[in-house]
């Protein structure tokens, strides 16, 4: 893949988050602390759901996948940026920033298919609860899986494909403190049309297809629960999707943010802003929602941590 790339560039340079070195350290100490939180949010969300039989559940098996694709693509970005702190000049190879680029994008792709697939679950919970076993059968959950890992990872390759196939004659510095799509457009000398329009093309496709799902579940949901006639029934069902409305919202609203606003209004550190709370600041929210929020996650932590000291 990469020897069709045939600009004379072997690595790259990244501005970073800030151009205030007396900032570095304490967003690194920032940083580290939020990193550290993720990973220990994200194992522990995993760990649960495979040793508590409580939630070997079609909805835990897709938050376990939630929580590894949050934990991959933050761990494709945040230890290189910490390490960028501490360092003078922040270089990456050129190998090293395609594997970046093509990890992040695989697993950011993951996520947005699996948190459709999680709408669909809910609805299904919600509006076919005594069709739920048969309509959501381990089978269908494991190939709904499957499906969005491989979704994600043939994405992922076509853009990095497409990327480093571009020529890199302008300069090999990167506006970002990452690898990410569009500050390596602005350094190609090539004709980039065609990437830019698979890029709005598979983006869209993916991004609005798992949108429109997720609307039209919860469309749906909100309307079977206005129809259950007690209030507690409707809190209970409401309750069952408040963990997955809250994780839409923030991933959504940040993706709405970046790329659904006027282009008169694009300002390079507010994309930087958004880049870090995508990239890093959500996959440490996500497992916090959800132990948070969710009654069956908070009973299973619960049950894990009296067993330990009794242990």
């Amino acid at each position: 893949m990469l020897s069709l790339n045939k600009s004379s560039i072997v690595e790259f340079i990244f501005t970073g988050l800030t151009d205030k070195s007396a900032l570095n350290i304490p967003l690194f100490v920032i940083f580290v602390h939020v990193y550290i939180i993720t990973v220990v949010g994200n194992v522990g969300i995993i760990t649960l759901g495979m040793v508590d039989k409580s939630l070997h559940k079609p909805m835990y098996l897709f938050l376990c996948n939630l929580s590894f694709a949050d934990l991959a693509y933050s761990s494709a970005v945040t230890p290189k940026m910490l390490n960028d702190f501490l360092c003078e000049t922040k270089v990456i190879s050129f190998v090293g920033c395609a594997m970046q680029m093509y990890i992040f994008v695989s697993f950011a792709t993951i996520e947005c298919l699996l948190l459709g697939v999680m709408a669909y679950d809910r609805y299904v919970a919600i509006c076919s609860p005594l069709l739920y076993q048969i309509l959501m059968s381990s089978i269908l959950c494991l190939r709904m899986v499957i499906a969005a890992y491989f979704g994600g990872f043939m994405t992922a390759l076509v853009h990095t494909i497409g990327v480093f196939h571009l020529n890199f004659c302008r300069s090999n510095t990167i506006d970002h403190f990452f690898c990410d799509i569009p500050p390596l457009y602005k350094l190609s000398c090539s004709d980039i049309t065609i990437n830019l329009a698979i890029l709005v093309i598979l983006g869209g496709l993916v991004t609005m297809s798992c949108l429109i799902l997720i609307l039209a579940s919860y469309i749906n949901i909100i309307l079977a629960i206005m129809k259950i006639r007690s209030a507690q029934g409707r809190y209970k069902a409401f309750n069952t999707c408040a963990s997955h409305m809250t994780a839409v919202s923030v991933f959504y609203g940040t993706v709405l943010f970046m790329y659904f606003r006027p282009s008169t209004s694009y300002a390079l550190q507010q994309d930087r802003v958004a880049s870090v709370f995508y990239s890093i600041v959500i996959p440490m929210l996500n497992p916090l929602i959800y132990s948070l929020r969710n009654t069956e996650v908070k009973e299973a932590l619960k049950s894990s941590l009296k067993c330990s000291k009794e242990y």
